[in-house]
């Protein structure tokens, strides 16, 4: 095979990856799909409502209040981001984003050891104890091992994979809602 042919085949091969890769996931009956409407386009999560109804209840309510909107993501890594404190509305405070919440803890977030922390999920963040989990949460841009069974895997992200890529520090959450509910205003 000439070398032209094989970079034209690499680039096919690559090509169908991305757009894979960008499809959306089917949301399992009777889960609820959140939609984060962001600076850097639409993510749509898929909380597990079996796995952590504790936890579940607990971010649906907050949406539902319109909690999250206006928040930033505060925490941008390889390997993830976080969003959910409300401090990181201003920036007069991005010296204490990430310390904030809504101040109804969940009590003890569901850790299920048969979900793992993947490159698209969605888990709840807490300072060291999962019974101090309450609206801060993170997705996955990367596999992360070390933290199954330290932090509960409440979700995963069903559609705009490719705009959590996209999203740095700052990045603001404009809207959003239960798919099925209606954007709120």
């Amino acid at each position: 095979m000439s070398r032209h042919v094989l970079r034209f085949t690499f680039l096919v091969v690559l090509a169908c990856g991305a757009v894979l890769g960008a499809q959306a996931l089917t949301p399992a009956p009777g889960n609820p799909v959140v939609v984060f409407e962001t600076a850097k386009g639409t993510i749509e999560i898929e909380l597990f409502a079996k796995d952590a109804p504790k936890s579940t209840a607990q971010i649906v309510r907050l949406v539902r209040e319109n909690f999250y909107r206006g928040h930033r993501f505060h925490r941008a890594e390889a390997t993830l981001v976080q969003t959910g404190d409300p401090n990181s509305k201003s920036f007069t405070r991005e010296n204490v984003w990430g310390t904030g919440g809504s101040g109804k803890r969940i009590g003890a977030a569901e850790i299920v050891k048969t979900r793992k922390h993947v490159r698209g999920a969605v888990g709840l963040a807490h300072a060291g104890n999962a019974a101090n989990a309450d609206s801060q949460f993170y997705i996955m841009r990367k596999a992360s091992p070390s933290l199954d069974g330290k932090h509960a895997v409440i979700g995963r992200v069903v559609a705009g994979l490719d705009v959590v890529d996209k999203l740095q520090r700052g990045d603001l959450i404009k809207k959003v809602f239960v798919k099925g509910e209606g954007q709120q205003p």
